[in-house]
């Protein structure tokens, strides 16, 4: 599942830095009065979009991350006085994230977290938040790509703004120079990928991340790299005779490893500097405020 393990390694290296951000207000048992049926809804009609299309489990993991990291990405303060996972990605709007530059029409997943949305909306009216509903979701779209599982604490609420702030497949557009210029690149994989995204037009024309298993999750990502086939110029960064070398090698190497390591990260992630307590609202429809 190449596009998920572009998330996961961006994962893997914020984490370091941003371990200690996280709110001690979730729980995984937060909704077992209030809505107990919630996981299993979430669960089945995820595995059933994830069923119809491989590549949505990926998407959605994608939106997570996206929620999450757009307050990190600025690392103002280390993100102590933002607020992450908030569901503010799912924000329709002309200054939010859905109409930012590099996810117009890239991002993707939208109507699946609606349908659940709706879904856990007639068993629990205005209980659960979009935020644990994404937060779910991407947990459970792993799982039905194989990946590993994980308890998910719960009691985010969403965010009444809209904020500014790319797993799968990735645009022409944004690997054309590395595979026409890179010299860090396998030969044979750069032709392979030049004749899906030529030298001009056909920006929009896609390609995996993972091209030995774009639609599994595994370890297979960390392998393309040791062969120069790092479809991006920053994945390939991952590997090319710097520090992050050996964790490469060693995820290439240790399956189990990757995914226990994934799935620690994942909770830490979905803790960053949530909303919760009187904070924010349960929106009743994920698109808009109430």
């Amino acid at each position: 599942m190449g596009l998920g393990k572009l998330t996961i390694l961006c994962v893997w290296v914020f984490l370091g830095v941003l371990v200690g951000i996280a709110s001690a207000q979730l729980s995984t048992t937060f909704y077992s009065s209030s809505c107990p049926k919630v996981l299993v809804t979430i669960k089945k009609a995820v595995k059933s979009a994830v069923s119809k299309e491989a590549r949505m489990g990926a998407s959605l993991l994608r939106l997570h991350f996206h929620d999450c990291f757009v307050n990190a990405s600025t690392f103002h303060s280390l993100c102590l006085h933002c607020h992450g996972c908030d569901a503010s990605v799912l924000l329709d709007g002309s200054t939010g994230e859905k109409s930012a530059r590099p996810n117009n029409n890239s991002l993707r997943g939208f109507d699946v977290i609606d349908t659940i949305k709706s879904k856990v909306e007639k068993l629990c009216p205005g209980v659960v938040s979009c935020a644990d509903i994404l937060t779910i979701a991407a947990r459970d779209a792993t799982v039905a790509l194989g990946g590993p599982s994980w308890s998910v604490p719960l009691g985010r609420r969403d965010s009444t703004t809209a904020r500014s702030h790319t797993i799968g497949q990735s645009r022409c557009t944004v690997f054309r120079f590395r595979v026409y210029n890179d010299t860090n690149i396998n030969s044979q994989f750069a032709t392979s990928v030049q004749s899906k995204c030529p030298s001009v037009g056909g920006d929009d024309n896609l390609s995996p991340l993972d091209v030995t298993s774009p639609t599994l999750f595994d370890n297979a990502y960390f392998k393309n790299l040791q062969s120069q086939k790092g479809l991006l110029h920053s994945d390939q960064e991952l590997f090319n005779g710097g520090s992050t070398d050996a964790q490469v090698n060693a995820y290439s190497t240790n399956s189990a490893s990757f995914l226990t390591d994934f799935a620690n990260a994942m909770v830490k992630m979905g803790n960053l500097s949530p909303l919760t307590g009187t904070s924010g609202q349960i929106r009743t429809n994920c698109r808009k405020t109430n």
